[in-house]
This record gives C-alpha cells, structure tokens and sequence, in this order.
C-alpha cells in the first residue's frame, strides 16, 4: 500500500487525477468483494450481447457447442455480411476474461472469421444462448488460501478434420484460484499422442516459468508447480533420459519439459482422464461431463442462491454491514443482488 500511495502521488504532481475508491466496473468488468473474496464477472457486458443479438427471450442450452459438432465440415452457404459474425465473435472474445467455459469454443470459432458460413453463425449463437443460463458467472478468488501452484495439461490428438494438427489446454491454479488458462491449436501435426501431450506440457511450461519470475517480482517465494497429466508415455519418457526412435522428432519439446522438471520448477504426476480439469479446453463434451468439468474451475455466480453462502462471512462482521460491494447496476433484496432495469434470466418475470 505504501508504494501504491507513492505512485499516486507522484501521478497527482504531474496530472490532476482523483482517486475513485476501490474498483466496482472496468471496461465490462464488474469486481464484487467482500471478506471472503474477490469475483470477476461481466454480467451487464453478456446481457448487452444478448440484447444486440434479440437473444434475451431466447431459451437456454446446457453446453456452449454441441457435443458431437460438425461446424469444421460445414457446407452451409457463406454469409452474404461476414462483419456481423466477426463482430460477434470478437465480442465474445472478450468475454473469455471472466468466462473460461467457452475458452474452447470461441477458439473453434474463430477460426471461421475470413470465410464464415451460416453454420458459423448457428454456433455462434448457441454460445449466446449458453451465456443466457448464467450471464453473472464470473471467476471468484477466495481471500485465503494458499500459494501452492497445481497445473493440468490436455490434448486432444489431430482434433481438426482439415488440417489435423491437436489442440493444446492447460489451465494453472494458485491455491484454488483460476489464474491462466487457454485453448489452442498447435501449430504443427503431431504424429503421435505422446508428442501431442510433450507440446500441451511445453506450452505450460513456459507459462509457469513465467509465474515464477512474476512471483519473484512480488518477493514471494516459489515452490514446485504440480503438473497433472493424463499421458503416461508422456509421463515415461520424462522421467526417462533415453530418447527412442517414436521420440526422436519431439527431441525439443522433451528437453524443454524435462529442464524444468530438473530445474524444480514442475513436477508431473499422473491423473485419470475423469479428474481431467483441462478437458473443457480440448475438445467439446456432453453436458454432464461439461458440468462436471466447469464446477472445477472456481466459477460463481453472482446471482445464485448458492453465492450467499459463499460470501455471508463478512454479513457477520457488523449487522449493518453488507454482504457484498456490487458497485453500480445493482440494489439490495432479501441479501442477493439484482440489476435495477432488467431480470436474471427468463421472459416471465411474475414466476
């Protein structure tokens, strides 16, 4: 706090700024706080969304992309505007700050945006009426816990029909906050699983290795990221300093994994596909499967009965005291939080 009060004021001799409290909204982003924590949403950013694309009557979907999809083969016709479905899309790219439910599916989308079709755009308003389930899910992080950093790395092997190269997720926990996560393809073919799984845990070693310089920006210490990983050849060849003829072309990715398992900075251990949390990244699942996964990443939502458990410690502080700072768009009733203008979710708003 002292060196936050330092920089204030030497910003203050050189401009006239004016300090605003703690922060309630940013560009979309709504921080709610309180005791217990910290939650990232972007509920009124996903209910303009809806709005922009007539959506807010729509019904809801349990799973943003449908388990089995076709979207990659798709011959439907392309859109006559291809502006409106890569406005879409880069909307709700930005909703991937708070949401990483749909990380994947906005990557598979993406990737339509020079040449979209009106499959495409089907899809993409699937997402929309997913975000119609929860709008006010955000990412929530507790006030205590603990540094300890836990990884998981996925792939699924030559997922994409056209070009048959894998796509890469790996999701990174401090304690049991949601801190980095991300989906994508790699850039080459892999011509095994093993390689596929060594190029998933590459990408994640470069992102602890820079947590690890972040951590000793803020002069805390750094202890060994556990890795979990659902490839036992991959796991094998690891710990395994001989190099055989299947490896030998993946020589790079497993000197980079294994210098940092040597270095200390990871240690990978086995875990079974079902405990899998980077799954959500990789590929698109059935809804129990989907549900499952998604509950394991530290999602809230605001609005939810659920959220008052969750955040009633600091309502026992003080009797007057509030459950939760919303900042603005929100009002009081019976201690949950609602918009002044418009409703959760439905059409009906009696029921």
């Amino acid at each position: 706090m002292t060196e936050i009060q330092r920089v204030e004021d030497y910003l203050h001799d050189h401009f006239r700024i004016k300090d605003l409290g703690k922060l309630r909204y940013f560009l979309g982003l709504e921080i709610a706080r309180s005791k217990s924590g910290i939650l990232l949403n972007q509920r009124k950013y996903a209910l303009e969304l809806l709005t922009d694309a007539g959506l807010l009557a729509a019904k809801h979907v349990p799973t943003p992309i449908v388990p089995v999809s076709s979207t990659t083969q798709a011959q439907s016709p392309l859109l006559l505007d291809p502006t409106v479905y890569r406005r879409l899309i880069g909307r709700i790219l930005y909703l991937t700050t708070t949401r990483p439910d749909i990380a994947y599916v906005v990557h598979h989308l993406s990737q339509f945006v020079p040449s979209p079709c009106a499959h495409h755009l089907t899809a993409a308003h699937r997402v929309l009426r997913y975000l119609k389930n929860a709008p006010a899910n955000g990412v929530f992080y507790p006030s205590h816990g603990s540094f300890s950093i836990r990884a998981f790395a996925d792939f699924d092997w030559a997922s994409c029909p056209l070009t048959r190269k894998s796509v890469t997720g790996f999701c990174v926990f401090i304690g049991d906050s949601l801190v980095s996560w991300r989906s994508k393809k790699q850039t080459t073919i892999s011509r095994s699983s093993s390689e596929a799984e060594y190029r998933a845990l590459a990408s994640l070693s470069c992102e602890l290795q820079w947590f690890q310089y972040l951590f000793q920006d803020l002069g805390l210490s750094w202890h060994t990221a556990s890795v979990y990983c659902d490839n036992q050849s991959a796991i094998y060849l690891d710990h395994n300093a001989t190099f055989h003829e299947c490896s030998k072309h993946i020589d790079i990715d497993c000197h980079v994994t294994r210098d940092k398992i040597r270095s200390g900075l990871v240690r990978l251990l086995p875990v079974s596909s079902a405990h899998q949390i980077a799954d959500v990244f990789t590929k698109p699942l059935h809804s129990s499967t989907f549900i499952s996964g998604i509950s394991k990443l530290g999602l809230v939502n605001i609005l939810s009965p659920a959220c008052r458990g969750l955040l009633q410690e600091s309502s026992n502080s003080s009797p007057n005291q509030k459950t939760i700072d919303p900042g603005p768009q929100y009002q009081t009733q019976n201690n949950f939080w609602v918009p002044h203008n418009t409703k959760p979710r439905g059409t009906n708003h009696n029921r």
